[in-house]
């Protein structure tokens, strides 16, 4: 297959999902919801007490992950409820179904990450001195959650209890990406020196992530 055939099949998933998200908004409104719920509740139970930097690190990439989770499981919940799965594997590649699936999932967590970021700063006070720094790492983090989570989605499809599943399955593929995150970005927050090699490592494993799922999902039926 050419590469602009493959492109224009990708292009065409994205527009399609987008184009089905605007009229039903249930995922993205779950994502927003609970991040909204979770920075809330736990802002309430700090109660305005000072809280390190490293477990403000932790609560956002926490809130993140779980915030993730409630969207990108139903990601190819449309096409599993109508049968069209297998028939739009005959249109489109593949891989242009899960790049444009992964895509679509990237767009839906940045537009998340767009909304939280500044919450979870107001509500926690929490001054960032590094700002460069905080936005490079949830971007590879994002990407690495998108990577994971569309395959994972895929994986899931069928199952009858996706929604406990999914984060289990998710939450293993996705910690070698949180533990440098919640480094670098208690770093950002303190303005620290941090070490290089773990955006190099995020980036690596975010590389790893996304041609693993590209090669398992062609064994999938």
């Amino acid at each position: 297959m050419k590469f602009s055939n493959f492109l224009e099949q990708t292009a065409a998933i994205v527009r399609k999902d987008f184009l089905v998200g605007t009229r039903r908004r249930a995922s993205f409104a779950a994502m927003l919801m609970f991040s909204l719920t979770a920075v809330a509740s736990l802002s309430l139970a700090a109660g305005g007490a000072v809280i390190e930097e490293n477990l403000l690190a932790a609560l956002l990439w926490v809130v993140i992950f779980f915030a993730a989770s409630a969207g990108i499981a139903g990601t190819f919940e449309d096409e599993a409820a109508a049968g069209t799965l297998a028939t739009l594997k005959l249109y489109a590649a593949p891989q242009a179904v899960l790049f444009g699936k992964m895509i679509f999932t990237l767009a839906n967590l940045t537009a998340l990450t767009i909304f939280l970021l500044p919450l979870f700063l107001i509500l926690f006070d929490c001054a960032v001195a590094q700002i460069f720094l905080l936005l490079v790492t949830i971007f590879f983090g994002v990407v690495g959650i998108a990577g994971a989570g569309t395959l994972t989605a895929a994986l899931t499809v069928s199952a009858t209890v996706k929604g406990g599943l999914f984060p289990i399955l998710l939450f293993p593929v996705t910690l070698p990406i949180f533990l440098p995150a919640i480094q670098l970005t208690a770093a950002a927050f303190t303005g620290a020196d941090f070490e290089i090699d773990l955006l190099i490592l995020m980036t690596i494993y975010d590389l790893i992530l996304i041609v693993a799922s590209s090669i398992l999902y062609d064994y999938l039926d």
